[in-house]
């Protein structure tokens, strides 16, 4: 069996999905080649609408699985038509890692609650990926982390710690994408590597940003910074629940969706619309600084990955609320933003094929280590 593995992820951003074809035959990990393709505007309205209640669902979320698997496979062929010329063949792929795409996000409300009082869902149809590119194919990685009392998110510190992690420092790495999340990654061998969601990355700031300009998120930030922040609106973001639970949590457009955002904004309907934009990213970096200073205070560094991470007044945000940490993208470390989600799903397509655990219970509040995936062979 070869040591190449592709990874598939969409995320809460709902932009489109991207890919990786990785070697971890090579020292460490190679990425042979990196595709991505974005949704139709149809597309991710449709997506956006099945994160609430609404009419005809099973019906509706059944042919978007569909349509997420046409997609997936559209970056398979991407990513095997740009590895080809490297000697890469299409039967040397050992597995397909395909996250799917969340819409529903509901996990035990608390460590020690019941198993079996949270779920997960991700649309995918993993059995018609397969069918299409002729590669095994492993997804559905959250349920079983979730019937094992845990989260079911974030999944991505232990890859985090594999690629990131250091043998005499802490580091602290932060995924910008639709919902932010942190991993914190002790010295190697110290203390049980941490990570949970901080809240809202980018998911608030792009709707409000399409809402307002036309435009699917706000470049460089470019919007936010031409605003001015309205601080009492700051304080009615920041005053809610889930930013006082402790780790193990996460959470999503369940919680951090525009109706929750219109019920705050209800008192503040005369700010300008880019004095809005730059209070939810003021909302975003909070967050995120909260996070990292209560629980990675000991880092010198935080790494940024995900979208976010080309937010240029985002990044100016983070490195003002956390002065003793150097804020840098991932791409110094030698993986681009934007690849680093896809390729934990390679890593976890790969630990489920060698039916390794993909879970950290420190992270996820799982009774123990899982093997994560469910296996579809083409």
């Amino acid at each position: 069996m070869s040591d190449l593995y592709i990874g598939l992820m969409s995320g809460t951003s709902l932009d489109g999905a991207d890919g990786v074809l990785l070697d971890f035959s090579a020292a460490g990990l190679r990425v042979v080649a990196a595709a991505s393709e974005p949704f139709t505007q149809h597309f991710r309205t449709e997506l956006l609408a099945l994160n609430t209640p609404s009419g005809n669902e099973l019906h509706r979320a059944a042919l978007a699985g569909n349509e997420l698997a046409t997609v997936y496979a559209k970056v398979v062929s991407a990513l095997l038509a740009k590895a080809a010329p490297q000697g890469v063949l299409p039967s040397q792929i050992s597995a397909i890692g395909a996250h799917g795409q969340t819409v529903r996000h509901q996990p035990p409300t608390s460590p020690g609650a019941p198993k079996g009082s949270g779920y997960t869902l991700q649309l995918n149809n993993p059995a018609l990926l397969a069918e299409l590119t002729g590669i095994d194919v492993v997804a559905d990685f959250r349920s079983r982390d979730v019937a094992a009392g845990g989260q079911g998110a974030p999944l991505v510190p232990a890859f985090h710690q594999s690629i990131f992690g250091q043998l005499n420092s802490m580091v602290a790495v932060l995924n910008l994408g639709g919902i932010s999340n942190l991993s914190v990654l002790p010295p190697a061998g110290t203390a049980p590597v941490l990570g949970f969601d901080c809240g809202p990355g980018n998911a608030l700031m792009d709707a409000w940003c399409q809402q307002h300009t036309g435009q699917p998120f706000d470049a460089g930030g470019a919007w936010a910074a031409n605003g001015k922040l309205v601080p009492a609106l700051l304080a009615s973001l920041l005053d809610e629940p889930y930013f006082s639970k402790h780790p193990p949590k996460s959470t999503g457009r369940d919680l951090f969706s525009m109706q929750w955002l219109a019920g705050k904004l209800a008192p503040f309907a005369a700010e300008r619309p880019e004095d809005i934009q730059n209070t939810l990213a003021e909302f975003t970096a909070s967050a995120c600084i909260t996070g990292a200073t209560s629980y990675a205070k000991d880092s010198k560094e935080l790494i940024v990955c995900g979208g976010g991470a080309f937010n240029l007044h985002l990044m100016q945000r983070l490195q003002a609320g956390l002065p003793s940490l150097r804020v840098s993208s991932s791409e110094a470390h030698g993986l681009p933003p934007l690849q680093v989600e896809a390729a934990a799903f390679a890593w976890l397509a790969r630990q489920a094929v060698l039916r390794q655990p993909g879970n950290l219970a420190s992270v996820t509040g799982a009774a123990g280590p899982r093997v994560l995936g469910a296996i579809y062979p083409a």
